[in-house]
Parts: C-alpha cells; structure tokens; sequence
C-alpha cells in the first residue's frame, strides 16, 4: 500500500464513523425539536445501506402523528432540516433517513407490495403500469419491488409530480 491511502477496512470504518456521528448530530437536534414541541420520544439510530438512519419512537404514536403529517409530508420536511443540521455541524451532505413512529417503515411495507402487483399486472397484460406521484424515497422502494419481480421501471414527470412506470420485460 502507498503513502497516504488507507486500507478498504479503514475506510469502512471512517464511514460508519461518519455515519454514526450523523446519527448522533440528528438526535441531539431532533430532541431539541421534541423539546421545543412538547412532545415524548424516544431516538433510535442505527447505520443502514450506507446511510444514517435515525427513529422517534414512542409509546402514544398519537402525538408523533404531528410530526409525520399528512402523507408524510411533515416526516419529509423534518427530515431536510434535520440533513440541514448535520451538513452545518459536519459540512458533509448527508443521506439520512428519518422515520417517525414507524410511518416510513409501514410505507414501505405498502409500496413494495403496491411494485409487487404493478409488476404482477404488466406480466399478465402486457401494457406499462403508471403509478402516482411519489417522493423519492417511496419510488426507490417501488423500482426495487419492480426489480425483485424481474421487470424494469422508470421514473417520469417533474417533482413534485414524479412517478413510477412499470415496463414489460
């Protein structure tokens, strides 16, 4: 090895490194938040596909349905603003996940299975599938579902208006 390169072992260790003061940067500034609102929550982190996840879980998932909103749009805002924060302590982009009262989690059950049955349909019809207009996060979830029944998609329109195509093979 030369002078000034790290080992691939070193490396994955400064990522969850890295990763794991994300998570800490996230729960320090979303326990001010829960503060600020009032609010009871646990934070639970955890370093998932190369990126710092970060929950609020409690026991009266009731009150933390603020936080989420409708259609997660709330959840989706917190989480830019809790990114903002750990780009300001670390001047690092950041790639975390939020997820409030196991809305995300529940969300991705539903659109794994909603790609499963697009997928399913375009097998037996023959005829591309358009789905709804989603986030990011939630077409991910449904490409890889498209993926995993051997069939391709594609994203199409302009956010916030993007969507999921389901293709033939």
């Amino acid at each position: 090895m030369t002078e000034g390169t790290t080992s691939p072992a070193a490396e994955g260790v400064d990522t969850l490194s890295r990763l794991e003061q994300e998570g800490e940067i996230a729960a320090d500034y979303l326990e001010g938040l829960l503060d600020i609102a009032d609010l009871d929550g646990d934070i639970d982190m955890d370093v998932e596909a190369d990126r710092a996840a970060v929950s609020i879980i409690s026991d009266s998932d009731r009150d933390l349905q603020k936080l989420v909103g409708r259609d997660g749009e709330v959840l989706e805002a917190l989480q830019e603003l809790t990114r903002l924060a750990v780009h300001r302590e670390t001047g690092d982009r950041s790639r975390l996940m939020l997820d409030i009262g196991g809305y995300r989690a529940k969300r991705r059950t539903e659109l794994a299975e909603l790609g499963a049955k697009a997928a399913d349909e375009v097998k037996s019809t023959g005829a591309p599938v358009k789905l709804d207009p989603m986030t990011p996060f939630e077409r991910k979830v449904v490409h890889d579902a498209v993926a995993a029944a051997g069939l391709r998609s594609e994203s199409e329109g302009e956010e916030p208006q993007r969507f999921v195509v389901v293709l033939p093979a």
